[in-house]
């Protein structure tokens, strides 16, 4: 591989801005504490942010999508042609995510990093065509160096591009058929943890259909245990294009100085690898919700991760994150707009 932007420094919190923040929430017209979490939301972006009220006007949602060639050990319950299908679901407005991102006035870019759809080319996509989906991790790498090169960096442009566009908080979402599948196994390989505790229906496979799931994934394991402890090359190895998209924009986003609104397990995946290869990158990440899938549980708790929402969603598409914004706009709002106890002419408390 070339140069490695992925170790290079994140920019660091404006901690003066956490100071002030902080200070303005212990003068706000409630009691210290009363809006729980969305205090300590806004405060965290104020340190983002570098400034003591944030803001999140603009949200940028980019969808990584790409194919996997593990699907062909039958660990996916829909035909991998469906994440070509989506694509054009996604930029003709029909998708969850489509509706969402008009909803909350946000920019949507579909990325499509390489599907076994041949040929595709759909007005309003980035078809880059790294490959048609990853190889099968059964049986080899996922992907060669020189692919997922050109996949984290796909991740990183997409972040230049939300900055370029004023973006004050980045979504990433996926699409991919059998994607479940090389997160778990790529959980299971970080977390050394036992794959029955991190393997899911995905997208609606039955229990028999998950045991032959984990058993597909405990091959794979087997296969590349001896470059387990290498988080980048285990990404190579078991991991997405469309993962590796995500873990290059997160650790993007956290050297551009721009906040990350993480979806849901695929996504937090993703996160703990940007966070194994880049540990500074964690303090620019918040997280949108806790999903339905088993393992997605297991990453947040080792990423010490607080989700904004738990609503039993397993949808991906940056889904759950975008539900999210809504929340972290009125935490916003709230934070900047109260009335301190000296302008609202309030008794404060007993000192």
């Amino acid at each position: 591989m070339t140069q490695a932007w992925w170790l290079n420094p994140c920019k660091p919190v404006a901690h003066d801005a956490v100071a002030s923040a902080a200070a303005r929430q212990q003068q706000l017209t409630k009691p210290a504490g009363s809006l729980g979490r969305l205090e300590a939301v806004a405060v965290q972006l104020a340190g983002l942010q570098g400034q003591t009220k944030p803001r999140i006007d603009q949200a940028w949602i980019t969808i990584f999508a790409g194919d996997h060639g593990v699907v062909a050990e039958g660990v996916s319950a829909f035909p991998q042609e469906v994440t070509g299908q989506m694509l054009l679901n996604f930029v003709s407005g029909g998708a969850a995510i489509s509706v969402l991102a008009r909803q909350l006035g946000a920019q949507l870019e579909v990325v499509d990093l390489g599907t076994v759809t041949p040929n595709l080319d759909l007005p309003g996509v980035r078809h880059l065509n790294i490959g048609p989906g990853t190889a099968n991790f059964a049986v080899g790498p996922a992907m060669t160096p020189a692919q997922g090169e050109l996949a984290l960096q796909a991740g990183r442009d997409s972040v230049l591009r939300a900055q370029a566009a004023g973006a004050q908080l980045f979504i990433g979402g996926e699409m991919g058929i059998g994607n479940t599948t090389a997160a778990s196994a790529l959980a299971c390989a970080l977390l050394d943890c036992p794959v029955a505790h991190l393997t899911g229906p995905g997208t609606g496979l039955n229990a028999a259909g998950v045991s032959h799931k984990a058993q597909v994934i405990e091959r794979a394991l087997a296969l590349h245990a001896a470059q387990r402890g290498d988080a980048l090359q285990t990404l190579l190895n078991l991991g997405g294009f469309e993962i590796a998209a995500l873990v290059g924009a997160y650790l993007a986003c956290a050297q551009e100085g721009v906040a990350v609104l993480v979806d849901g397990f695929i996504c937090t995946v993703a996160a703990l690898v940007a966070v194994r290869l880049n540990p500074a990158c964690r303090e620019w990440l918040l997280f949108g919700h806790r999903g339905a899938e088993p393992g997605h549980h297991h990453v947040l708790e080792t990423l010490n991760a607080q989700p904004l929402l738990e609503l039993g969603l397993r949808l991906g598409e940056g889904s759950g994150a975008a539900l999210a914004v809504p929340l972290l706009r009125l935490a916003c709002d709230l934070h900047g707009q109260m009335a301190t106890f000296a302008e609202a002419a309030v008794a404060d408390r007993p000192a």
